[in-house]
Formats: structure tokens, C-alpha cells, sequence
């Protein structure tokens, strides 16, 4: 054999070696974890050799991957250096104390209360925000003119307030007036609070007026937006002599256009006692259900026309049939609705 030859012999068994090591290492991963986790491996994790030749063109047989063995190219190859294949950050993770970094109680002297950190405005003064002002609204629900059967009168009903967005006093008035006197009429004075984002608490006084003989009455409610977009009132009232009554008022908007607007309302009141000297009885006293469509010229102003329908219940209705009053009434109405 000449040196051309057993060169050309040479290259072709470091190929086969190299395909014998690459088919081995996917045969038995054992041996190269092993390695990897810097463990020893046994015996038992040592790559299996193939008994005789492998190959009788091959020219490789297991005295060849034996003296592999012997001469360590097998473990060199798995031996290989930790640092250069694991995190390089191990041994520092390891050995680094994370629990100063776990938080705990900031100083007290960390932040100023109002966040300024010592900060001013310096000769500027300091910023109002919308929720440190007082604003004022009046809005008249209804200032119209009530035509029944047999006779004609005027009503309002009206709510106004002043104050802060949280905390405001609430003026809520509502009357009847028929040939320039006051036959009945519902005033009172609260103090609101919000306690959501659509939802007030309310606390005052109630006075009911008119003809009838007048009475005082602690008032405490809530107003709000609920579900739905319904404007809702409850309201309960403690009065002289034991007295007590609750009163519910809803309201819905039906836009069938943006000016265009059908406005669906009920209210009903409830006594806890008879006032015979304002005609009122015990239990569920009058129900109103009434439905105005309005246009608004401007989002202030609006003139609508409506229908109401009224009618009391109970004993509240036995002394309007005594007293010769209808106890139930259709009225058509016909006014205005603003607001500044």
C-alpha cells in the first residue's frame, strides 16, 4: 500500500468514526446527560458496543471502538466543559441573598402626604380642582297645564341644587295650583352624598302644604341611575304622631330621536296611617302613571304634551268618594321643561 493510499484509508475511518459517534449519542442520550449534570457515567450509562464487525465494508470492529475507549475520545467528547454549556450565571444565583429584595414597610418619611415631595407652585397659586368648587343647577322637570274632564290647573315639579360633587344640598319641589291657590304641594330640603359613581344618599325634612293642614316629616332615600338607564327615587319619611310613608318615583327616556324624546314616569305613595284631615289611608294611598314627549330646541328648553292617568287606592280612596273627589282622573298635559 502505497502513502496515497493510507492516507485516503485514514480520512475515510475519521468519517465513519465521526457517523458512529452521532448515531450513538441519539442511541443512548444517557451518556450525555449524564455528562452535562457533571455526573460520572457508570457503566451502565457507557455507550453499548456493537459485538463484532458492524459493517464488513466498514473495515471497523469492536476492537477499533475499544481502543476509542481506551484512548478517551469517547469521554473527551462528553466531558465537555460545564461553563461553556450551563448558565453561566449558576454559581451566582446560587449564591446570591434575593430576601433583601422582598419588599417590607416604605419609611414613613418616603413621600409627603399630598405627593408634592416638598414641591410648590412658588409665586403661582396653587390649582382648583373641579371637585373643590361649589356649582349650582335648577332643573324644572315640569311647569305645565293640567286639563281634566271638569276643570283646569297649573303643576311644577322642580329639583335644584348647590354644592360639591360629592356632597350637595338638594331642594325638590312639587304642587298643585287651580285658581291661584296652592291645593297641595311637597317641598324638601336634603342634604345628598354620593356614595357610587350613579347613586346618592339623601337626609332632610319634608314639608307638605296647601289647603290641607301642614305636616313635618324626616326624610332619608337614595337617587340614583339604575340598570338600564331608569332614573329612580326611594324615599321614607317619619312624621309627627308615629307617622311614616315611603315614596317611590321612576322615570325612563326613549330617544326616537336626538331631540325627539318619550318620557315614561310612575310614582306611587305609601302611608303607615290614616290622615283623615288630609285624606290620606293607610297602605298603598295613589298611584300616577303619565307619558310626555318632548323636543328639545336646545338640550336647556324643551316643550312637551303628555297624558297622565291618576288613582288613589285603599282607604285613601274611600275618603275622596266620601269627600264627592273622583278617585281615578285622566289628565291631558301640555308645558315646558328647562334647566340652567
Amino acid at each position: 500500500m502505497n502513502k496515497a493510499q493510507q492516507t485516503r484509508n485514514n480520512t475515510m475511518m475519521t468519517v465513519k468514526q465521526l457517523a458512529l459517534l452521532v448515531t450513538a449519542s441519539l442511541a443512548s442520550p444517557a451518556l450525555f446527560a449524564a455528562d452535562d449534570m457533571n455526573m460520572p457515567a457508570s457503566d451502565s450509562q457507557t455507550m453499548p458496543m456493537p459485538s463484532g464487525s458492524m459493517n464488513p465494508s466498514s473495515g471497523m470492529n469492536t476492537n477499533t471502538m475499544d481502543s476509542m475507549n481506551q484512548t478517551g475520545g469517547m469521554n473527551n467528547m462528553g466531558s465537555m466543559n460545564q461553563s461553556s454549556q450551563a448558565n453561566p450565571m449558576g454559581d451566582m444565583n446560587m449564591n446570591m441573598d434575593m430576601s433583601g429584595m422582598q419588599g417590607g414597610s416604605a419609611p414613613p418619611d418616603a413621600r409627603s402626604p399630598d405627593y408634592s415631595d416638598g414641591y410648590d407652585f412658588g409665586p403661582i397659586p396653587r390649582p382648583v380642582m373641579a371637585d373643590e368648587k361649589n356649582f349650582a343647577a335648577l332643573m324644572v322637570n315640569q311647569l305645565e297645564t293640567v286639563k281634566t274632564s271638569d276643570n283646569s290647573s297649573s303643576a311644577y315639579d322642580l329639583e335644584a341644587w348647590f354644592g360639591l360633587d360629592y356632597n350637595r344640598a338638594v331642594l325638590k319641589a312639587e304642587g298643585e295650583v287651580d285658581a291661584g291657590k296652592l291645593q297641595d304641594a311637597r317641598t324638601e330640603l336634603l342634604w345628598s352624598h354620593a356614595i357610587t359613581a350613579f347613586w346618592d344618599t339623601q337626609l332632610g325634612a319634608r314639608l307638605d302644604s296647601g289647603e290641607d293642614p301642614n305636616r313635618n316629616w324626616l326624610a332619608f332615600g337614595v337617587q340614583g341611575l339604575a340598570p338600564y338607564w331608569f332614573e329612580v327615587e326611594a324615599t321614607g319619611y317619619l312624621g309627627e304622631n308615629s307617622r311614616s310613608a315611603i315614596r317611590l318615583d321612576a322615570s325612563y327616556e326613549l330617544l326616537f330621536t336626538q331631540r325627539l324624546i318619550l318620557e315614561p314616569r310612575a310614582e306611587a305613595n305609601i302611608y303607615g296611617k290614616d290622615d283623615v284631615e288630609r285624606g290620606l289611608g293607610s297602605g298603598l294611598s295613589d298611584i300616577t302613571v303619565g307619558l310626555r314627549l318632548r323636543y328639545e330646541i336646545r338640550r336647556e328648553i324643551a316643550p312637551y304634551l303628555g297624558v297622565e292617568w291618576a288613582g288613589s287606592f285603599g282607604k285613601t280612596a274611600d275618603l275622596a268618594e266620601a269627600a264627592g273627589a273622583d278617585t281615578t282622573e285622566t289628565r291631558l298635559v301640555a308645558g315646558l321643561r328647562f334647566w340652567f
